[in-house]
């Protein structure tokens, strides 16, 4: 699994912090982590919680990511900013019990994390607690298990749903203000580690013709 890491600017100073607790509990599982910033809060490009969504939709439509890990100071507007989009199911994460419950019974591919609330001493043991229990065990295999069948079904039920209510990825893409999207596709390794991961043509071509 290749997982992509996220900042917006108010919680980039936390980036090196959630990026270790994340790495940890990857490399156990034989996961990679691409770090696409911010890195810093003074960092050249900046990220809002919108544009969070815009390159989390980008890094998995294209499957440059299989999963993202984001968040903001409540967790809330970066989770609404991504469940805007096609292909991307964003669950709000704020503890162990959130992360191995939405992965089980939602089996999403992001979660949202509330970087400012409750992250005090021992916020990054949380953090890792957190990643422990999302990557636990195989997505989608239901909790409690005998709710499992249901749960799969009602996850069909909502793919379904979603896949008649969004546009496009691309079209949604050249719809939106310009200088929104590059902004989103500015940060410092963005080039680098997306057109070496990227599995979709068709979105990498539109995402040189955006980047002028």
């Amino acid at each position: 699994m290749k997982i992509a890491l996220i900042n917006e600017n108010s919680q980039a100073a936390k980036n090196a912090v959630i990026f270790g607790a994340l790495k940890k509990v990857a490399d156990a599982h034989g996961f990679e982590v691409v770090n696409y910033g911010m890195y810093a809060a003074d960092d050249k490009a900046q990220l809002t919680y919108v544009q969070n969504g815009i390159l989390a939709a980008v890094l998995l439509n294209s499957k440059a990511a299989d999963f993202v890990v984001t968040g903001c100071g409540t967790g809330e507007g970066a989770m609404l900013a991504l469940n805007s989009f096609p292909g991307v199911i964003c669950g709000h994460v704020a503890t162990p019990l959130d992360a191995y419950t939405f992965a089980q019974i939602n089996d999403g591919n992001a979660i949202s994390l509330p970087f400012a609330l409750g992250f005090g001493w021992g916020g990054d043991l949380n953090l890792q607690y957190i990643f422990e229990k999302l990557f636990s065990e195989p997505f989608g295999g239901g909790y409690p298990r005998e709710r499992a069948e249901p749960e799969q079904r009602n996850k069909k039920i909502l793919d379904g749903v979603r896949a008649q209510a969004f546009r496009p990825l691309p079209d949604i893409l050249k719809s939106l203000d310009r200088d929104l999207v590059r902004g989103a596709l500015a940060g410092e390794h963005f080039k680098e580690y997306f057109f070496r991961d990227a599995k979709d043509e068709n979105i990498k071509s539109l995402v040189t013709e955006l980047l002028g």
